[in-house]
């Protein structure tokens, strides 16, 4: 059974008792939200404060940056422009990056869970776990993901000021970018309806199809081959999420898939900005069914390996708050 844990006023939600639960024991990643109430609004409330963020953060942060791109001779994205500037790019990754500390702030103030539970099933970011997927999977995952610059694209001039800024922005902000939308998608979405079944296979299944279904229809694109790629690729992140108990490889695989896209594009002097916005039918290609297959075949090994089945939250008296 799990221990109680005295929650600031502030952060109990109306109908919670003053001791909210910790994290519960020996329960699969997806299921540490569940209870013996299903809980649908709170959860739809927390999902539309997760989407919030997705907008509200870039559009905040990209609409102050964007006024001294402005007094910089540039017009943003954001502002109606087409200028994709190193300001704009660095913003889009911090206010992505952000979705960590909300995603664990909804959490806690909705369910009284610890925000540090969405890291892994242990409570913790396993960074041992994360080396190995990264000097396993990522040097294979990179290649794989070069392949998709053969594919025809559109080319734009950068200045040697632009090409540094979104080198050195992509490097140090990305991670953090692509590691925010795995704790808000993976992490938070993941588990919200993964809690709404009586069981949890039902659970797993519904949130690793609704969270896929619902940020494949959020990227807006219209392309066959990119709808397939995304939608495939959520769902394997859902699974290894679940499988391994924790968002490490998920954000291994998704942050080398996203820097070695932004850091390609500077490089082979693609119009990032007409690239990123444009997801119109055909504008995807076969190309992209590498990907999708290799990230398959990553699945199954990760599946492979867990021979003893998901990991398990551990006793609560273990579990770090």
């Amino acid at each position: 059974m799990a221990t109680t844990m005295t929650t600031p006023g502030w952060l109990v939600s109306p109908g919670d008792p003053r001791n909210a639960k910790t994290v519960p024991d020996g329960v699969e990643y997806h299921r540490v939200l569940a209870g013996d109430k299903r809980r649908m609004g709170r959860g739809i409330l927390a999902i539309v404060l997760l989407m919030a963020g997705f907008v509200l953060f870039p559009t905040g942060i990209g609409m102050a940056l964007g006024l001294i791109d402005v007094q910089m001779g540039n017009t943003p994205p954001i502002l109606g422009g087409t200028d994709y500037t190193p300001l704009y790019h660095a913003g889009s990754m911090i206010a992505l990056g952000l979705l960590i500390p909300w995603s664990m702030l909804i959490q806690r103030w909705l369910y009284g869970v610890p925000g540090a539970s969405l890291h892994s099933v242990t409570s913790r970011f396993r960074f041992d776990l994360f080396g190995k997927a990264l000097i396993v999977f990522g040097p294979a995952w990179l290649i794989v993901n070069v392949i998709g610059f053969f594919a025809p694209s559109t080319e734009a001039p950068w200045s040697r000021f632009d090409l540094i800024g979104i080198f050195i922005g992509t490097l140090l902000l990305t991670p953090l970018q692509t590691t925010g939308e795995e704790y808000g998608v993976r992490g938070l979405l993941f588990r919200v309806v993964g809690s709404w079944t009586r069981s949890p296979r039902a659970g797993l299944i519904a949130g690793v199809l609704v969270s896929s279904a619902l940020f494949t229809a959020a990227h807006g694109s219209t392309d066959p081959y990119i709808n397939i790629w995304y939608f495939v690729l959520w769902t394997c992140l859902a699974i290894i999420t679940w499988r391994t108990g924790g968002l490490e490889i998920a954000v291994v695989l998704h942050a080398v898939l996203n820097t070695v896209a932004f850091l390609g594009a500077p490089l082979m002097r693609i119009d990032l900005g007409a690239e990123l916005a444009d997801r119109s039918a055909g504008a995807g290609s076969a190309t992209q069914l590498i990907p999708t297959f290799a990230v398959i075949v990553i699945t199954a090994i990760i599946w492979r390996t867990r021979r003893t089945g998901p990991a398990l939250t551990p006793p609560a008296s273990t579990t770090a708050h």
